[in-house]
């Protein structure tokens, strides 16, 4: 926190934090592969992006993160950890006074990350929580989290079970903390960020990843007569990289076994390889 490493137990911030009191915090969650982050300079960027937006000052430049972010491993025995990296926009008085925040709060969180096998199927549901707009023109990953956790509440776990958002409009959005996506006669399919979902950096080297190998990419507006009708479903995240989504509702999905799923997370477990091995 600020620079120095704590304890979970001893962390604090100050009520008078305006990420508390306002909301105006921002944060990126991503894991590490033998102690390096893969696509850490696009989380970087989409987290900067937001901090100059609403003014916040970030006082630690990207290879000081990393370094903190492997300092966290090492300390916990060289393990692969699960991170969260929050800057929340400091101490003020109540009030919306400041035109500027130059004192923030920053805090990389690390968790035990979850032994996951990859390639384990999710079920999907349909949301009754509505896809909420942003609050700029671009979705940010920011403190204002309520429609995703009321969302959540709709489902018994999301270690089982996916819930994806539809927006007032009708047209599909994204899941409750990962980007979705479905195969078409051959295509690729994937609602538009101008739907209000949140650019994932995952998703976005999904898109690259497929052109990349002759696979058209379709963003837009679409409706769940649009995903009930694909071949495959799937959702991503950086965490839990690409997720094949067996089914939603009453109707089936190949999963784990489509075609497309495995080519396509098969080519980004390579690129995490090359990555670990010191290529790009």
């Amino acid at each position: 926190m600020n620079g120095e490493f704590m304890k979970a137990e001893d962390l604090k911030i100050s009520p008078f934090d305006h990420g508390f009191l306002y909301g105006v915090g921002f944060f990126e969650t991503f894991r590490t592969y033998a102690g390096d982050v893969f696509l850490f300079e696009e989380h970087m960027t989409r987290l900067r992006a937001a901090l100059t937006e609403y003014r916040i000052t970030m006082p630690y430049d990207d290879e000081k993160i990393l370094v903190a972010v492997r300092t966290l491993d090492e300390k916990s025995g060289d393990a692969d950890g699960y991170f969260r990296l929050n800057v929340s926009a400091g101490v003020h008085d109540i009030g919306l006074a400041p035109s500027s925040y130059t004192t923030p709060n920053v805090i990389l969180f690390r968790k035990v990350l979850v032994p996951t096998v990859r390639g384990v199927e999710k079920k999907a549901v349909w949301l009754d929580t509505q896809r909420n707009r942003p609050e700029s023109k671009v979705r940010h990953k920011s403190h204002n989290f309520l429609n995703n956790v009321r969302g959540r509440l709709e489902l018994p776990s999301l270690k089982e079970v996916e819930g994806l958002f539809v927006t007032a409009e009708g047209f599909v959005a994204e899941g409750i903390t990962s980007n979705v996506f479905w195969m078409k006669d051959g295509e690729l399919y994937t609602p538009a960020i101008e739907t209000g979902v949140l650019p994932g950096t995952t998703r976005a080297y999904l898109i690259r990843l497929a052109q990349s190998i002759g696979i058209d990419v379709n963003e837009g507006f679409y409706g769940k007569v649009d995903v009930e009708n694909a071949d495959e479903l799937f959702a991503s995240n950086a965490v839990q990289e690409l997720v094949p989504l067996s089914g939603i509702g009453e109707i089936s999905f190949p999963g784990a076994s489509g075609v497309y799923y495995k080519k396509l997370h098969g080519l980004y477990v390579k690129a995490i390889e090359r990555m670990k091995e010191g290529g790009h």
